[in-house]
């Protein structure tokens, strides 16, 4: 039971955690009359990958690597079938985004190098973390070039998080020391947490991960997208996911490896990698095609996720 409430509050913590970061941060900047482009291509792109990188660096460091990749690609898996299938169940949407068909290209070639790096090394070396955010500064670079050219900015970006203005001195200190507390305590709670669950019903680490700890950090893409859908502005839900699964790749691995090498799970490099590619294609096809994503679509998206749970666990 306590590594049930343990995993709780640290999914809590991280929420709560990376919300008072990124507007804290953003207030921080405004203040000093930093362009709300660069806000939204550095302070909000990192802070909303925040609780994910978190949660990755602390199981590296514990020595659960298998938690750290299983978190990022069953984030990843999570932010396709669940953030764009339920609130498609709510509310019919399409991807009519500006600059989405530009950054699933980017998100395509980001996964398919990620899992050249597994499949063929069978780990991630600091050479190779170093790589993915490499690339990371250099996708940066192409979206700031192409929002200044087009004066629009990215896709990806939630416009409430780069609009966090009227925050006073205090408030702005208050919710930066906070968010810094609470995102490595969270982490710390649901990385132990996890474990000790995975330890109770006799699975390995890596299937937590990409079950319980991909959803879990997935809850705040899953969150926005819902409400967004309630408003009737669900579209907003393909640029976020593509952006969350570019970020989920070059920053949080590329970060994680730089500072622990560690070897990847030959499940997922056998089996969830794909599983990850093939739902990244399914993105990319809705997005080219411009395919309207209505109830049924959203529902079988939804299905396809909780046969792909049921799969993993069988498999145990």
């Amino acid at each position: 039971m306590l590594s049930y409430v343990s995993l709780l509050a640290g999914f809590a913590l991280l929420i709560v955690g990376g919300d008072l970061l990124v507007k804290g941060a953003v207030g921080l900047a405004e203040r000093f009359d930093v362009p709300p482009l660069i806000i939204g291509l550095t302070i909000v792109a990192f802070g909303t990958s925040a609780p994910e990188l978190f949660v990755s660096l602390d199981a590296v460091l514990s020595n659960q690597p298998g938690l750290a990749v299983g978190n990022v690609v069953g984030s990843n898996i999570a932010n396709v079938l669940l953030v764009i299938g339920v609130p498609a169940m709510i509310s019919p949407m399409a991807p009519t985004e500006h600059g989405v068909r530009r950054n699933v290209f980017a998100m395509l070639a980001a996964t398919a190098i990620f899992m050249a790096m597994m499949g063929f090394q069978g780990e991630l070396s600091r050479l190779s973390g170093a790589f993915l955010f490499a690339l990371l500064i250099a996708f940066l670079v192409w979206q700031f070039m192409n929002a200044r050219s087009n004066k629009r900015a990215p896709s990806f970006l939630d416009e409430d998080e780069v609009d966090a203005g009227g925050q006073t001195g205090t408030g702005i200190g208050l919710r930066i020391v906070a968010g810094l507390v609470f995102l490595p305590l969270g982490a710390e709670l649901t990385v132990s947490g996890a474990s000790a669950i995975a330890s109770s019903l006799g699975v390995p680490e890596t299937v937590i991960g990409l079950t319980i700890v991909g959803v879990g950090t997935s809850l705040p893409e899953l969150a926005a997208s819902v409400a967004a859908a309630w408003r009737n502005h669900g579209a907003v839900a393909f640029g976020n996911v593509v952006g969350s699964n570019l970020f989920n790749i070059l920053s949080i691995m590329g970060l994680t490896a730089m500072v622990v090498p560690f070897d990847v799970d030959r499940r997922i490099i056998d089996v969830d990698m794909w599983v990850m590619a093939a739902v990244a294609v399914v993105l990319a096809v809705v997005v080219f095609c411009r395919i309207k994503m209505g109830k049924a679509l959203g529902a079988l998206l939804t299905a396809a996720f909780l046969v792909y749970l049921y799969a993993l666990f069988a498999s145990h």
